[in-house]
C-alpha cells in the first residue's frame, strides 16, 4: 500500500489577518475555512493549504494531537510554465522580494520568495518533477 497524494500542507504563521491578505490577495487562493485565533484553510487544486497559529495548535487540550513548528517552513505551488513571468511581475508589484530563480536541468523553473511570517514559498513549473 502507498498513499495516493499529499492531502494537506501546513505552514505556521504569526498573524491570521496578514496571512489572509497575502494568501488571498497576492496569491489569489480562496479561503475555505477560518477560525479566528487558530487557523485559515485555503483550497489549492485538489489539496488544502492549512495556515495555523502554532500557539493554538500546540495546546494538548485543543481536540487534536498537538503540533507546531518554529522557524520557516516551505511549500511549493505548481503553475503553468508560461505563467512564471507574469507571476514574477505580480510579486514585484506587490513588493514581494524574489529570493532566487532557478532553471532546473529538465527545463522547469522555480521562483522562491517569503510569506509575511517568513515561510519559504515556491512557484514552480508544473513539470518540475518530470525527468529530463
Amino acid at each position: 500500500m502507498t498513499p495516493l497524494r499529499i492531502l494537506e500542507t501546513c505552514l505556521y504563521i504569526d498573524d491570521l489577518d496578514t496571512a489572509a491578505v497575502f494568501y488571498g490577495a497576492v496569491l489569489g487562493l480562496h479561503e475555505h475555512a477560518r477560525e479566528d485565533g487558530r487557523h485559515i484553510f485555503y483550497r489549492c487544486g485538489e489539496g488544502m493549504l492549512l495556515l495555523f497559529l502554532p500557539e493554538a495548535t500546540s495546546d494538548p487540550e485543543g481536540g487534536l494531537p498537538p503540533h507546531g513548528a518554529t522557524g520557516s517552513g516551505h511549500a511549493a505551488f505548481a503553475v503553468p510554465h508560461e505563467e512564471l513571468e507574469p507571476w514574477e511581475e505580480r510579486l514585484r508589484l506587490n513588493h514581494i522580494e524574489i529570493e532566487q530563480v532557478i532553471q532546473w536541468p529538465n527545463g522547469a523553473r522555480s521562483l522562491y520568495f517569503r510569506d509575511p511570517a517568513g515561510n519559504s514559498l515556491e512557484l514552480a513549473s508544473e513539470g518540475l518533477w518530470e525527468r529530463a
